[in-house]
């Protein structure tokens, strides 16, 4: 060995050291984030397995003496399970279809067309975002129950047709990136902006309408308020029966059966996201960057 090899073989050798302790950092962390993420679906999990004395006892009780499997079938089988689910299933298919297409259309005129004001509009769409739902959510009833759409599926019809700011957002982003040779191509072969929108630019936007079509399907599977306030117990979603069922005749909530139905109702959610995530990241990382 000559007196020059050892320092090039620690000069060497010193990076990789580097590159592998910023891996584990980096590992270490993203495994710290992942149980801190997990840790509440996880905990919901261990108090749908608990008896009620377990929930109650003090100090807190972290896991169950004996594991009550039972209590799942049990939060199935005391109220109309998938019933609620079908409802559930039914306005989250209708209003996240309804609401991604419409948004692509809204972004597309943001994003390729010309027009007087557009900028102004495109600021108020984005201020609408920071509106809370509860501004609007008295108005909104006092519409449906004029138009006599209360008790229906309609209002979301209607809010699905009228698309959503941030998923318009999303959209005209992802459209302003596109190449404007695609457009003037077409424009040139006779197409209009019609079809300019269905057979080019929204093909190319799968990513985006798969995020988009997962955000809104979220958002009414979660949503609480809307069916509570438009929807009878009959039509009703399984969010509101997950909160307002699994009570005692003094109506104090059994936490444990709550547990167990909230573990089955975000399941799906679970499996949606599972099924889309690729095309999912994608559309986030697609769009908005621009």
């Amino acid at each position: 060995m000559t007196a020059t090899s050892l320092p090039t073989k620690t000069r060497g050798s010193a990076p990789r050291v580097r590159i592998r302790v910023n891996r584990l950092v980096l590992y270490t962390v993203l495994v710290a984030l992942t149980g801190l993420f997990l840790g509440p679906f996880g905990w919901l999990i261990l108090t749908g397995l608990k008896t009620p004395a377990e929930l109650a006892a003090s100090p807190v009780h972290w896991l169950p003496d004996h594991v009550l499997w039972h209590n799942f079938a049990d939060a199935f089988n005391l109220i109309d399970f998938l019933g609620y689910a079908r409802n559930s299933l039914v306005i989250a298919l209708i209003y996240a279809t309804l609401v991604t297409l419409s948004s692509a259309w809204v972004g597309f005129g943001f994003a390729r067309l010309s027009a007087p004001g557009k900028k102004t509009l495109f600021g108020i769409l984005l201020g609408s975002m920071m509106l809370p739902q509860l501004i609007t959510l008295l108005p909104t009833y006092l519409i449906f129950a004029k138009l006599g759409m209360v008790d229906t599926y309609w209002p979301w019809v209607l809010w699905g047709l009228s698309a959503a700011p941030y998923l318009v957002f999303l959209f005209r982003q992802f459209f302003a990136g596109l190449p404007r040779e695609l457009e003037e191509a077409a424009i040139v072969d006779g197409c209009g902006y019609a079809t300019i929108f269905w057979r080019i630019f929204l093909p190319q936007s799968w990513p985006v309408l798969s995020a988009s079509f997962v955000i809104a399907f979220t958002w009414t599977w979660g949503d609480y308020i809307a069916p509570q306030l438009l929807l009878s117990t009959d039509r009703s979603t399984l969010a509101v029966a997950v909160m307002s069922t699994y009570v005692t005749s003094a109506g104090t909530p059994v936490a444990n059966l709550q547990a167990a139905a909230s573990v089955m109702y975000v399941v799906p959610i679970l499996l949606i996201f599972l099924v889309a995530q690729r095309g999912f990241v994608a559309g986030m990382s697609t769009s908005g960057l621009k």
